[in-house]
């Protein structure tokens, strides 16, 4: 029996092998588990989450302001928390990790059904959701690249993007019929939901080991031509790139609606968000490839023009000028957003969920400025009547913001 299990073992193996070798490598079981629930997760979180400052505006009459700063600190939360996932992950592992983030979802959307009678509850709950959302995609990533090979990566971590733009895509028009009419049975099928999700994960092996080429030896990845002395300098670029890359990118998810709709219609507009996340769930698997055989610095190039050209088209207006501009936006964040989580991983020697915990404080750094700075700016442009000009002045940001890493990074070496 014990040669026929060996024996059973080395097939699976060979299999294995050949799979990669011939290109039609697939994921593991539990890799598989995850890309669906990646789908499962944000089909939940956004039925409810995109209506949130309707809820608590007009269900629960906080003023607009109020409602602005909550959501603004929710959403800090939400992508400065990755770090304290990432400790978490350290100290009790990556399945338990996501246990702990899915049973606070689990109970934050549980306890919005009281909350619907009840501002301090909402706003708990919200939080509760929130910390949730922190503590799980930095172990989520890191389970799925664990015990992958390098060339495996790019094709898990935009297969897990996909999975994710497919449950933005479906949410909202899924949920818009009940929010106003049954927020209470809305929110009660989501903790159900979140509850099954949870109760798979339980189900999941402990996390495999990353395979040889072992961590501590790495191989230069080829999307850079040097390596950089520092360890500290290697790691701060993909940090600082992320950062001005969502920077730039939540103008366009936080002022398209203002610029678009008096424009255009609010159903044109859904269809472009609509068509936005299609793109995103077909192209970034396609391109992934592309993506990581790209030097770093070409990648650089490459979504930061795409960015420029997508905003100076949406300052044209019209149909036509905010369709295209949101494709090109969307090849920016295909290709920025892949390549930054994959240059991390290249340059750090710290474990994945560390890794995917730094880029999601990044993440939240970017938006953070990006929601201070674009209220400024857009107020500015429209009591100007040039609002188009707030598209031109993102699209110079675009093309003047990658410029900053290489100037810092000249600055040192002359200091040195």
């Amino acid at each position: 029996m014990g040669g026929e299990r060996e024996g059973g073992a080395r097939d699976r193996t060979r299999t294995a092998t050949r799979q990669r070798g011939s290109g039609r490598w697939r994921p593991t079981g539990p890799q598989s588990f995850l890309l669906g629930c990646s789908f499962l997760i944000t089909l939940g979180s956004f039925a409810v989450l995109p209506y949130m400052s309707v809820l608590l505006h007009q269900r629960l009459g906080l003023g607009l302001g109020t409602v602005g700063a909550v959501l603004a600190v929710a959403s800090l939360v939400q992508f400065s928390g990755g770090v304290v996932g990432a400790v978490l992950a350290r100290r009790i592992g990556l399945r338990a990790t996501m246990l702990v983030a899915l049973g606070a979802r689990t109970a934050g959307f549980a306890a919005f059904v009281p909350g619907l009678g009840s501002p301090v509850l909402a706003v708990g709950a919200l939080f509760l959701v929130s910390c949730g959302a922190a503590l799980y995609l930095p172990a989520n990533k890191a389970y799925l690249v664990e015990g992958a090979r390098e060339s495996e990566r790019p094709r898990l971590l935009s297969a897990s993007g996909s999975a994710f733009n497919a449950g933005i895509a479906l949410g909202p028009p899924a949920a818009a019929p009940f929010v106003l009419t049954s927020p209470g049975a809305l929110f009660g099928t989501v903790t159900l939901l979140f509850a099954a999700v949870g109760l798979g994960h339980a189900l999941l092996p402990s996390a495999p080991r990353t395979p040889e080429p072992p961590r501590s030896t790495p191989e230069p990845p080829p999307s850079r031509p040097s390596r950089p002395s520092s360890p500290a300098k290697r790691e701060a670029l993909p940090f600082t790139v992320t950062v001005l890359s969502v920077y730039v990118f939540m103008f366009f998810q936080h002022y398209l609606a203002l610029y678009a709709v008096p424009r255009t219609s609010a159903s044109f507009y859904g269809a472009v968000l609509m068509g936005y996340a299609c793109l995103l769930v077909v192209a970034q698997p396609l391109l992934s490839e592309w993506i990581a055989g790209l030097a770093y610095r070409t990648a650089i190039r490459v979504g930061f023009g795409a960015m420029a050209a997508g905003t100076a088209v949406i300052a044209a207006g019209g149909h036509l000028g905010i369709g295209a501009g949101a494709a090109l936006i969307c090849l920016g964040e295909i290709v920025l957003f892949l390549k930054n989580d994959l240059e991390a991983l290249a340059r750090s020697s710290a474990e994945p969920a560390t890794v995917f915990g730094r880029q999601r404080l990044a993440a939240g750094i970017g938006a953070f400025a990006s929601g201070v700075a674009g209220g400024q700016l857009y107020g500015i442009a429209e009591g100007a009547q040039m609002v188009p000009g707030f598209w031109l002045a993102v699209s110079l940001q675009c093309l003047v913001l990658p410029l900053l890493p290489a100037l810092m990074a000249e600055v040192r070496r002359r200091r040195s």
